[in-house]
């Protein structure tokens, strides 16, 4: 369904990047073309492995709405064991999808009948891919890879071009890997038919 512009919600954990990811992917959709960006984290007393919560909008057009998505089109989940603590789903338009870094089947989650689901393996993508740092795999990058072969809103070179912004050499490749194999190996359960009108 086409609509003003597409808003999308992350859920994931302190120290997991999921502000860098809402920030990677303003800027992959501003290089897709849209023309209104935005990218805002939630920050309250959160310290590493505590939740948080960081928000997109983009359009065609420019926007001026700065506030957090609480109506989301899209939720990305970084760690899917908060799909057991926190209502992931709340707010999520009925035609909206959720993305989740997650081994697991789609259907295997229990709010596959009423939304659209998607998982990549992104954890195991971004291992393969050697983005691991002190021990700590590290995937924030390679879900991007997952977004965009689940929505088709942002293409893996717009994310490229994005990763450029932030990592170069041997990082930037790590990175561009790490999405790549993620987009290769993201299930879809369902359709997403979400567009910017």
């Amino acid at each position: 369904m086409k609509r003003k512009y597409i808003q999308v919600r992350w859920h994931g954990r302190g120290g997991q990047g999921a502000v860098t990811a809402a920030m990677i992917l303003s800027e992959a959709a501003f290089e897709e073309g849209y023309r209104g960006v935005t990218a805002a984290p939630f920050f309250g007393a959160e310290r590493r492995g505590a939740p948080v919560i960081a928000t997109n909008r983009f359009s065609w057009r420019p926007i001026r709405t700065y506030s957090l998505v609480v109506e989301p089109d899209i939720v990305v989940v970084l760690d899917e064991t908060l799909v057991e603590t926190v209502d992931v789903t709340a707010g999520l338009a009925a035609d909206g999808l959720v993305l989740i870094n997650s081994r697991r089947h789609p259907e295997d989650f229990p709010f596959s009948d009423r939304f659209t689901v998607a998982t990549t393996d992104a954890t195991r993508c971004a291992k393969e891919a050697g983005l691991v740092i002190a021990g700590a795999v590290i995937s924030n990058t390679a879900i991007l890879g997952g977004f965009a072969r689940a929505t088709s809103l942002v293409s893996l070179e717009s994310l490229e071009k994005a990763l450029a912004n932030h990592f170069h050499g041997d990082a930037l490749e790590k990175n561009r890997r790490g999405g790549q194999l993620a987009f290769e190996r993201t299930i879809l359960a369902g359709e997403c038919t979400l567009e910017c009108a």
